[in-house]
């Protein structure tokens, strides 16, 4: 159970990372004014959303596994039901990424750096509270 925790563990603080990171490079990019910047953001941006994409879902696996351990309890604990909403929320999150990764690739992005500074905080909140339900299990 203890191995289980842990790369549950791991695998959030790699996906989290990037899912911090992947905005800030769209800041970056709706601010940047050269074709040379942009193609190297669009780069960047792919190779980050394809590196932290398994992160997610070996956050989840292990997320379950440990679910799996102690099923009885887990179903009826509120505070993980609250929880998985948030990261339900992630993931919506991380494929929006995705979504906005292609539009950047595309040259069809509408949105501005203001946007995206707002958009970066979004995950921040999500740790808040999926930190704060895990650790303290409130209900």
């Amino acid at each position: 159970m203890l191995w289980l925790k842990a790369f549950h563990i791991i695998a959030i603080i790699c996906w989290f990372a990037g899912i911090f990171y992947l905005p800030r490079l769209f800041v970056y990019h709706a601010m940047a004014e050269d074709q040379a910047t942009r193609d190297h953001l669009k780069i960047m941006e792919r190779k980050l959303y394809r590196f932290i994409t398994p992160f997610a879902f070996l956050t989840v696996f292990f997320g379950c596994l440990l679910i799996a351990q102690n099923t009885n309890y887990y179903l009826h604990a509120g505070w993980l039901h609250l929880k998985i909403l948030f990261v339900i929320g992630l993931i919506a999150y991380h494929l929006y990424c995705g979504h906005l990764v292609k539009k950047f690739t595309n040259d069809q992005n509408q949105r501005n750096h203001v946007f995206y500074r707002w958009f970066n905080e979004a995950p921040v909140i999500a740790l808040f509270a999926i930190v704060i339900l895990a650790v303290l299990k409130p209900f």
